[in-house]
């Protein structure tokens, strides 16, 4: 009796790591979304998988149970998906070649606007630069200013 008891709180642990995660299980849901967090929906692009209601993102999220279930650390999972999808199915794709416009991209596109938009000021800046008026334009606004009329 005493060994029976001993086997049961020994095995008992192992078993514990060994079950299968559910959506009743708090600890496995929250494990659940916070991959799901990292996961880029191929289809919306600009959700995760967690936020994204497409067919695609529901699979990808089933595929991510599935992986859970069959014992896979975090890793391995993140691994598995970028195996499938590319990089680009993380949500932060680290940086390196393939990736390097998609981290640049927004700064560089910064730079161009702010390039282009300082030619258009300074393009408009040298047209409407003022010229300076005539000995007789001169004369006119003087008369114009000391009322003498509408002087032609």
């Amino acid at each position: 009796m005493a060994c029976a008891l001993a086997l049961a709180v020994l095995v008992a642990p192992a078993r514990a790591n060994q079950a299968v995660p559910t959506l009743n299980d708090p600890v496995a849901a929250k494990r659940e979304v916070e991959l799901a967090k990292q996961l880029r929906c191929l289809v919306c692009q600009n959700e995760t998988i967690a936020d994204s209601r497409a067919d695609l993102a529901v699979d990808l999220r089933n595929k991510l149970r599935e992986q859970m279930a069959a014992g896979k650390t975090d890793q391995e999972i993140i691994a598995f998906m970028t195996e499938r999808y590319g990089d680009f199915v993380l949500y932060k794709p680290p940086l390196k070649a393939t990736t390097v416009l998609l981290w640049a991209g927004p700064f560089l596109l910064l730079a161009l606007g702010a390039v282009v938009g300082w030619r258009v000021v300074s393009a408009r800046a040298r047209a409407v630069r003022p010229q300076p008026l005539s000995a007789a334009e001169r004369e006119r606004a003087e008369r114009l200013l000391r009322g003498e009329g509408d002087v032609r």
